[in-house]
């Protein structure tokens, strides 16, 4: 499932908040001052306010995409020899761009939902589409 803003999801599991509860905009008094526990139902729905991208480019995949944009915009005004030598690292690297391509991409997502909590920096795996 692909999770963009404004979409409608529904937690897929049960999540268990625990840790320290701070006023918003407040930093804590002293450690552990405050301590709560919050659970939220599977099924509990709300919607999407932002998506943040977690993959990680390699060097292999980052060499890749600098090459192969050398290639097709200044290709075909190289020198034969350079071209090949070119398209040879352009090759070597591929599959580890093809992995890339085809890796499925990790989000993290602030969700508000509808009781009033938000919930932000979530794995998006945790969310089902409504």
């Amino acid at each position: 499932m692909t999770l963009k803003v404004g979409r409608r999801v529904r937690l897929a599991v049960e999540l268990t908040l625990t840790g320290q509860v701070v006023p918003a905009g407040e930093t804590p008094a002293e450690p552990a001052a405050t301590v709560g526990f919050l659970a939220l139902a599977a099924g509990t729905e709300g919607t999407v306010e932002e998506v943040h991208d977690d993959r990680r480019e390699s060097t292999e995949v980052r060499e890749y995409a600098r090459l192969k944009s050398l290639l097709d915009d200044f290709g075909h005004q190289m020198p034969p020899g350079s071209r090949a030598q070119l398209e040879e690292q352009v090759a070597a690297l591929e599959p580890a761009w093809i992995t890339y391509q085809e890796a499925e991409i990790p989000v993290r997502v602030r969700v508000r939902l509808d009781n009033g909590f938000v919930l932000r920096d979530t794995a998006g795996n945790v969310f089902v589409a409504v």
